[in-house]
């Protein structure tokens, strides 16, 4: 972190990322359809829906799990202790959430062909306004996630002693080309390299670590004694002000997670409902992954470690506590698990304008193998635009942006699942609720200086909640007033369409 070149980190890092760039390329061969090899969007955005339980918990895993995740995780918990641990009940909740959703959105999809959520929502409602609401929603939380996986990839490149910008522009130039060309495919394969790779690096380093620091409980005595000098409201264990917005932060968390166009691409690609729900049972071990991952901001405490900017923690860890060579291999699997997202988020997006923008307002009559080639190119178009806002932009703001975003994307809740078990709603009602659920959601962000959290005052006491949480009932609120002064006319339109 002196700004000397670690060359030996260095090799191994450049071996492990020229390794995946090779699989990225390959990739465009690896289960191609027999007909229309990616040159329809199924083929190209959906990996021809033919993922099974393998296939898809690597994916969906590698796409939750982010480069961004094993940084920013340790990098909280470090700076804040226990309140930092929020992700682990949240992917705790998650998963129950995808056993009863998902497999129902996976039928909806599978049985009209649908590509996006909101593609399910205008199939649903017929309603060109909503479809547009829930696309527009889902592009804007998904460019600042994007730019967090640079942010990520920053931080490692950093850590081998590299300045400038132009390893990084190399490397998504390289991610750009390979998606290009393979399309969802390429980061599936990939997936499995980075999971096997975190999983060692994060195995080894709770092992050894606390071996060469004298044990765990050096490790919590070291932070719980930094966490008392600093004072306030941070420790080992959550403080009483804290448990009503750690829950809340979990709960909102965990219904946003799969209303991401890049989560819900890794679900609308698997082959069944079947693959879906065994998913939910085995991607919790994610979960146990994810709390030892957590553990390395403790034990930067006990490893005497002391950055600038927490981001840095991990990275200043391994260095100081293993050789080059394993630094190197960390190194290169957080930067691969920062290329998986990327890669499936741009194809989420790339999906949404190709389906919900393009082809709806600008060419109609766009054909399978046009839809792949608009999909392709504005999935480079998306890329760039997150290159460059992370490198003229502050990074603060990509914070806050994404911070935004997970308030923004749970306001598609509604439309997207409410659908699915009851035909109450009309579209009208869903896209009032979303558009209050959207205004009050950021104005209560930017009021608290884009916190993720609101406190609200009754009489004497307060309670802080989730922020996202707070704009998705007024959402629903909202959606129930205006359906009910509707007459319940769109209950009896949408009964028939369903019986028909």
């Amino acid at each position: 972190m002196d700004g000397q070149i670690n060359w030996t980190a260095l090799s191994v890092f450049v071996f492990f990322f020229a390794l995946v760039t090779v699989m990225g390329f390959w990739a465009s061969r690896w289960q191609s359809g027999k007909s229309n090899k990616g040159q329809h969007l199924d083929e190209w955005g959906l990996g021809g829906r033919n993922f099974g339980t393998w296939i898809t918990w690597f994916l969906v895993g590698g796409d939750f799990y982010t480069a961004y995740t094993v940084i920013a995780v340790p990098a909280l918990v470090y700076a804040v202790g226990a309140y930092g641990f929020f992700a682990l009940p949240y992917t705790i909740l998650v998963y129950p959430i995808v056993f009863v959703i998902m497999p129902k959105l996976w039928h909806a999809a599978h049985k009209a062909g649908h590509v996006t959520a909101a593609d399910v929502v205008y199939g649903r409602y017929s309603s060109r306004k909503l479809e547009f609401a829930i696309a527009l929603t889902g592009v804007f939380a998904t460019m600042p996630y994007i730019s967090l996986q640079l942010i990520g990839m920053e931080v490692v490149i950093k850590a081998l002693g590299i300045s400038g910008e132009l390893p990084l522009l190399a490397a998504f130039v390289i991610l750009a080309l390979y998606t290009y060309s393979a399309g969802l495919r390429a980061p599936a394969l990939i997936a499995f390299v980075k999971d096997l790779m975190i999983y060692i690096v994060v195995l080894v380093a709770v092992v050894l670590v606390p071996m060469k620091l004298g044990g765990y409980g050096v490790v919590f005595a070291s932070a719980s004694d930094a966490f008392a000098a600093k004072g306030g409201a941070t420790g080992l264990t959550l403080k009483s002000a804290q448990i009503l917005p750690f829950a809340t932060l979990a709960l909102g968390s965990a219904m946003a997670a799969f209303m991401y166009p890049h989560t819900l691409t890794g679900i609308f690609a698997a082959k069944s409902a079947d693959t879906i729900r065994k998913n939910a049972v085995f991607l919790p071990a994610y979960t146990v992954l994810l709390g030892l991952i957590a553990l390395l901001g403790f034990m930067a405490y006990a490893a005497h470690i002391k950055v600038e900017n927490n981001n840095d923690v991990v990275p200043a860890l391994f260095n100081a506590l293993f050789p080059s060579w394993f630094s190197g291999f960390a190194f290169a699997a957080i930067a691969i698990g920062a290329l998986v997202p990327a890669a499936v988020m741009s194809i989420g997006a790339a999906n949404l304008f190709t389906r919900n923008f393009w082809k709806p307002y600008v060419n109609p009559e766009v054909t399978p193998a046009g839809e792949a080639k608009v999909a392709k190119i504005v999935s480079l178009a998306v890329k760039l635009g997150a290159v460059v806002f992370i490198l003229f932009l502050p990074t603060k703001f990509a914070l806050d942006l994404q911070l935004l975003g997970g308030v923004w994307i749970l306001q598609t809740f509604p439309a997207v699942v409410f659908g699915l078990f009851f035909g109450w709603f009309g579209p009208n009602a869903l896209l009032a609720g979303w558009a209050v659920g959207i205004a009050g959601g950021s104005w209560l962000a930017y009021a608290d200086g884009i916190k993720p959290v609101h406190t609200l005052h009754f009489g004497g006491d307060s309670y802080t909640v989730y922020t996202g949480l707070l704009a998705l009932l007024l959402n629903v609120a909202v959606a129930v007033v205006i359906q009910l002064l509707s007459g319940g006319r769109s209950k009896q339109q949408l009964s028939a369409d369903a019986a028909s």
